[in-house]
C-alpha cells in the first residue's frame, strides 16, 4: 500500500496541561516540536482549555456567560496561544501552517479535495499543518441541523467536533501510514480504572476480524477522562475505519515521544491489520 503521509497525529487538551499548576505543559510542546516534520499532519486540541486558563490568569475569574458561549470565547482566546507554542518549539527551518476546519469541510467532496491538496502542498513545501476544529465560529444548532439533513440523505456524515474523529478522517483522506492519538492515558484498558489491564495490541489478518476484535473491546470501555470527552469507546470507533483500510493506529500517552510510540518502545495500544 502506498502512503502519502507518514503520520497523522492528534493530542488531547488534558495532555497539554499541567493540571496541578493550571498551566501549559511546555515540556510536551518542546518534545513534540523536536519531532514534528513535513510529511506529518498534527491535529491539536487545547484551544478552549488554554484560553480558559489564560483568561483566569488575566482576570482572576472565569466567564459567567452560557457554557457554550464561554467555550467559544475561550477557544478564540486560546487558539493564538496554542499556535504560538507550536511555532516556538518546531524547528525553525520548517514552516508551520494553521488549518481550522469544520464539519462541512469533510462532508462535501469538493471541499475534501481542497483540504487534501492543501495538505499535500504543505508536505512538498516543507510545512507542517496544525489542525484544530474552528470552535470560535461554529454554531452548534446550525451544525446539528446541517448534519441531520445529510443523514436524511443516507450519506456518511462526519461531525468532527471531536478532534479524534478529525484526525481519523484526515488519516483516511491523505492515506496515512500511522494515525497516532495521544491522550492522558497509556492507551485502551480492558478495565477502564485499572492501568494494569492495558491492551497493547488489537491486531488481525483482515478487516472483518479486526472489526470483531474492536467491537468486543468497546464493550469494556465506559466513561471518559473529563466531562465532555467521549472516552475510549469513541476513540476505538474513530480508529476502526483507518485501521480497516490499512493505517496502523496507535493510542498512547502524551508524555511519550512520537518516535517511541510509533516504534513500540513504550506502553501503548496498537490497532491494525498484519
Amino acid at each position: 500500500m502506498q502512503y502519502d503521509f507518514d503520520l497523522v497525529g492528534k493530542i488531547g487538551s488534558m495532555a497539554l496541561i499541567r493540571r496541578e499548576d493550571a498551566d501549559l505543559d511546555y515540556n510536551i510542546f518542546s518534545r513534540l516540536g523536536r519531532e514534528l516534520r513535513p510529511g506529518m499532519i498534527w491535529v491539536s486540541s487545547g484551544a478552549a482549555e488554554i484560553g480558559r486558563l489564560d483568561y483566569i490568569k488575566r482576570t482572576g475569574y472565569e466567564l459567567s456567560c452560557d457554557s457554550v458561549e464561554a467555550k467559544t470565547d475561550y477557544a478564540a482566546q486560546g487558539q493564538m496561544i496554542l499556535m504560538e507554542q507550536y511555532r516556538h518549539f518546531i524547528r525553525q527551518e520548517y514552516s508551520v501552517r494553521q488549518v481550522l476546519v469544520e464539519h462541512q469541510h469533510f462532508n462535501d467532496a469538493e471541499k475534501r479535495e481542497h483540504i487534501r491538496r492543501l495538505f499535500l502542498r504543505a508536505r512538498d513545501q516543507g510545512a507542517i499543518p496544525i489542525v484544530n476544529y474552528n470552535d470560535p465560529v461554529s454554531d452548534a444548532e446550525n451544525r446539528k441541523w446541517e448534519l441531520s439533513a445529510l443523514r436524511r440523505e443516507h450519506r456518511e456524515v462526519h461531525e468532527c467536533v471531536d478532534n479524534d474523529e478529525t484526525a481519523a478522517v484526515i488519516a483516511g483522506l491523505v492515506t496515512a501510514r500511522v494515525l497516532l492519538i495521544m491522550t492522558s492515558t497509556e492507551g485502551i484498558y480492558a478495565e477502564p480504572k485499572d492501568p494494569g489491564t492495558l491492551v497493547r495490541e488489537v491486531l488481525a489478518k483482515d478487516a472483518q476480524s479486526l472489526e470483531k476484535k474492536v467491537r468486543e473491546l468497546q464493550t469494556h470501555c465506559v466513561g471518559s477522562s473529563r466531562p465532555g470527552a467521549n472516552g475510549a469507546h469513541a476513540k476505538l470507533e474513530y480508529a476502526l475505519g483507518p485501521a480497516m483500510r490499512g493505517t496502523t493506529v496507535i493510542i498512547g500517552h502524551g508524555r511519550h515521544r512520537i518516535s517511541d510510540l510509533v516504534e513500540g518502545r513504550v506502553p501503548c495500544t496498537r490497532i491494525g491489520i498484519v
